[in-house]
């Protein structure tokens, strides 16, 4: 029987729960949800199972570690918790820590990450289970899994893929540690220096209309529900915008980005820095009229 303590927050966490818990050769000996959020849900299960639950704003403090010893867990795991477990935490157990990430690592290490990678226009975003380490998304990797993009997919898509496939790759990498087949293999060795996205705040959903229609079709579908939906101001009047559509056969020229230029069944034109693109799913208080010009600030 292998013991570990589980430390997770939302659906990432409520998928893989269902799979560890389901094993019987593993047992949840406790879960550690958010100081902040305390997801009811996995607070929910814990309790369905009888399982006991850990909360404390600094899971490094001497209180909280000196209560993770009278668990004598085998492994720690983490799925989408949001504390940074220091030396001490991390080599408790005698498996360490062990956290999923959605991030093709060493890229795309940090926050948001499904937003980013949509507005970068991969064609592919990866699931990784790796050691924690005392960096951010750093530690030797044991499984990583990539998805294909299309572009048909946004936010919203590959939300869903990504919580079963977290669930999945996360019940894989344990059960290789538990099985002793675990081959680890340092970041450094594949790409030295890596990359680090920073988290999206309250602001960064506005519309750069000075972007290429290709960057703004991107923008779009990255931040679409249930993100905050990317965002820009009609004569003082704030638009949320859910999709929009490429114009593939549009030509380049210039003209006024973010300027309305037409009407059509579905919505609007709007000109971008080369082309122009087609808002077809938008919420606004107030009438579009063509002429009118998209800013980024209320003015």
């Amino acid at each position: 029987m292998m013991r570990i303590g589980y430390f997770g927050d939302g659906p990432w966490a409520h998928k893989a729960f269902r799979k560890l818990n389901d094993d019987k050769t593993i047992e949840i000996a406790f879960v550690s949800v958010r100081y902040d959020k305390r997801d009811p849900v996995l607070l929910s299960l814990a309790e369905e199972y009888h399982i006991p639950t850990e909360i404390h704003q600094d899971i490094n403090s001497d209180e909280f570690v000196n209560r993770m010893k009278t668990y004598h867990v085998d492994l720690f795991v983490s799925m989408s918790f949001n504390q940074i477990f220091k030396n001490r935490m991390i080599h408790l157990p005698e498996q360490k820590t062990i956290n999923c990430h959605a991030g093709n690592l060493p890229f795309y290490r940090g926050r948001n990450i499904l937003n980013w990678v949509l507005m970068n226009d991969e064609k592919a975003f990866g699931i990784t289970v790796h050691y924690v380490d005392e960096g951010i998304d750093t530690g030797d990797i044991i499984l990583q899994r990539t998805f294909p993009i299309t572009d048909q997919d946004t936010y919203r898509t590959l939300l869903d893929r990504a919580y079963t496939g977290c669930a999945d790759i996360l019940y894989d990498a344990v059960k290789q540690i538990q099985n002793n087949e675990v081959k680890a293999i340092r970041q450094d060795t594949i790409d030295r220096v890596g990359m680090y996205c920073g988290m999206r705040k309250p602001g960064d959903e506005r519309i750069d209309w000075n972007s290429t229609s290709r960057e703004i079709f991107n923008f779009v579908r990255a931040l679409c529900a249930p993100g905050p939906m990317a965002s820009s101001f009609i004569n003082g009047k704030e638009i949320r915008i859910g999709r929009v559509s490429e114009i593939k056969e549009a030509r380049a020229y210039i003209n006024i980005p973010g300027q309305i230029i037409g009407k059509t069944d579905r919505g609007f034109y709007v000109k971008t820095k080369d082309t122009f693109v087609e808002v077809t799913e938008y919420e606004y208080g107030g009438k579009i009229k063509v002429g009118d010009r998209m800013t980024w600030e209320r003015y």
